[in-house]
């Protein structure tokens, strides 16, 4: 059994809708990264080429956010001969530090309004932090599901953490302390693919598991003689990341 075939129907939805994106998310470090990175030290950037890897520990999340997070990145990227799980992945280190870091507290947002519902091609239009919309969904997550099912998200069957993500996703949830379940989990989403195929010098893709996933060389400067040299053979590299190079 190959692993097109052994992989899970969320799996492969990842691996596809990933792949197509993953060329940019890495090279062009991801959006918190990226923002990070330009906006000096912080607790999401503050590694450079050449530093020492990223912290393991928590540095902004509560232990109840704690919690939630790597029960959804675990739920999301479960382990399998593909990828350890979403933690091992690195995937929760992801989410404290760019949500503690300048990207996630807002140091280069706009903030003082006024602020008005803007359409989709205006950008993030909220009053609200990146930092401020994860904490404020995310406990409205946790009340909804403990009015739902009388546990905290953690708690839940793997069934019911799929329906609740599921409901977030298409709307069909509305979070009690009024955040939009939609705009709450595009915000989710955006951190777990980024922490699963951003440069390991953030936090996650944590060995490169999620560049050797899908077959991405990483940082190199010879992609374009390997597209002419590997055209219709096999191609296949071990990643390089930043650090390497440095």
């Amino acid at each position: 059994m190959d692993n097109q075939e052994a992989e899970s129907p969320r799996r492969r939805f990842l691996r596809q809708t990933a792949a197509g994106a993953a060329s940019a998310a890495a090279l062009a470090v991801p959006q918190a990264a990226q923002a990070q990175a330009a906006g000096g030290a912080s607790a999401g950037a503050s590694a450079k080429p050449g530093a020492a890897p990223a912290p393991t520990g928590y540095r902004w999340l509560k232990p109840s956010e704690q919690g939630f997070v790597e029960a959804l990145v675990n739920h999301m990227c479960p382990a399998d001969n593909l990828t350890p799980n979403g933690v091992d992945m690195g995937l929760a280190t992801y989410f404290d530090q760019a949500l503690g870091g300048e990207w996630g507290q807002g140091a280069r947002l706009y903030m003082k309004g006024p602020f008005q519902q803007g359409s989709a091609n205006l950008g993030y239009q909220l009053g609200l932090t990146p930092a401020q919309l994860f904490r404020m969904g995310t406990e409205g997550v946790s009340s909804h599901c403990k009015a739902q099912y009388g546990k905290d998200f953690e708690a839940l069957a793997a069934s019911d953490k799929e329906a609740v993500l599921v409901g977030l996703r298409g709307g069909s949830i509305k979070l009690p302390n009024g955040v939009s379940s939609t705009t709450y989990f595009a915000h989710v989403y955006q951190l777990f693919t980024e922490g699963m195929f951003a440069d390991p010098i953030y936090g996650g893709n944590r060995n490169k598991a999620g560049w050797k996933m899908l077959g991405y060389p990483g940082v190199t400067t010879n992609n374009r003689q390997n597209i002419v040299r590997f055209k219709n053979l096999p191609f296949k590299v071990d990643p390089t990341s930043i650090a390497d190079v440095s």
